[in-house]
């Protein structure tokens, strides 16, 4: 059986089985303030997190990316005098550097050919796709309905001793090292910056099972992977001459345990137009926040 990849959003029927129903309703998205961007062609790359799945305007079914996503906001805000924004939903490190296809099975060249020797400004937010986000989601959120409140997630992928998420991790670190030198070489003159992840369980406690359905004692183990994911994005920006974004620290507190008022992130059953387990249009304008404070400092 083949594993559902969320942010792919091609196999949903794995959670949406889990699901009773999927609502959302648009949000009025503010620009964020200007910023010392630097003049010229920005590119974006990424993933889902990038491209905002089912944030009204979708403008790329292929690749369900939105206008109101985070690149779209520090474009505009930035005024770039050139955009482009290939983010895609689902993509991997792969798709970056090599191509691949999107939601609707069309060919995505590789995001990388969209980075042009003029290039002024690159962001890239991936790894969670190499690491199997959605596979990830999925596997814990049917385990946790047999142990609510137990660890079922975390004894399945440390059976035998060994951190199996953690490895991945791991194993994602010279691929997207790979993406960094890339994208250095196809834009020698660019200001490169990284983006972690923003914080989708709470930053302390034990969730808010069934709301999203992680068992109690897994949430702590789900919070380290991803605190594990950004910090070796970090690091990996750091020392490839990329500056990081640290996106997390501004979620604290807007999870997807929160109100449907206050949280970057959805759960299970959107409450805001998004897809499940990702940013909505508040959590895009943060994290454009987030960017633009960093290419400030």
């Amino acid at each position: 059986m083949t594993r559902p990849r969320l942010p792919r959003l091609r196999a949903a029927s794995r959670l949406a089985a889990l699901a009773v129903a999927t609502a959302g309703v648009l949000l009025t998205v503010a620009t964020p303030a200007s910023a010392a961007v630097p003049a010229g062609r920005y590119v974006a790359l990424g993933d889902s997190y990038a491209a905002g799945p089912l944030i009204p305007t979708q403008v790329d079914l292929n690749c369900l990316r939105s206008n109101r996503n985070y690149p779209s906001l520090v474009a505009a805000s930035a005024g770039s005098s050139s955009f482009a924004d290939v983010s895609c939903s689902g993509a991997t490190t792969d798709d970056i550097l090599y191509g691949g296809s999107g939601q609707l099975g069309i060919t995505v060249p590789p995001q990388l050919s969209a980075v042009t020797s003029n290039t002024a400004l690159v962001t890239v937010q991936i790894g969670g796709n190499d690491i199997g986000f959605s596979g990830i989601i999925g596997d814990c959120a049917e385990a946790s309905l047999s142990s609510p409140l137990g660890s079922p997630c975390k004894n399945r992928y440390t059976a035998g001793g060994v951190d199996q998420l953690q490895a991945r991790i791991v194993a994602a670190t010279p691929k997207v090292t790979t993406v960094l030198q890339a994208v250095r070489q196809a834009a020698p003159g660019a200001r490169v910056v990284v983006l972690g992840y923003p914080a989708i369980l709470p930053d302390t406690g034990y969730g808010c099972w069934p709301v999203v359905p992680i068992a109690y004692q897994d949430v702590p183990y789900l919070r380290g992977i991803e605190k594990s994911l950004n910090a070796m994005l970090a690091s990996v920006a750091t020392a490839n001459g990329a500056t990081y974004a640290d996106v997390y620290t501004p979620s604290i507190g807007r999870d997807a345990c929160k109100g449907s008022g206050t949280r970057w992130v959805e759960g299970l059953v959107p409450q805001n137009s998004a897809a499940p387990f990702h940013p909505n249009a508040r959590g895009e304008q943060g994290m454009a926040s987030a960017l633009l404070a960093r290419l400030n400092s």
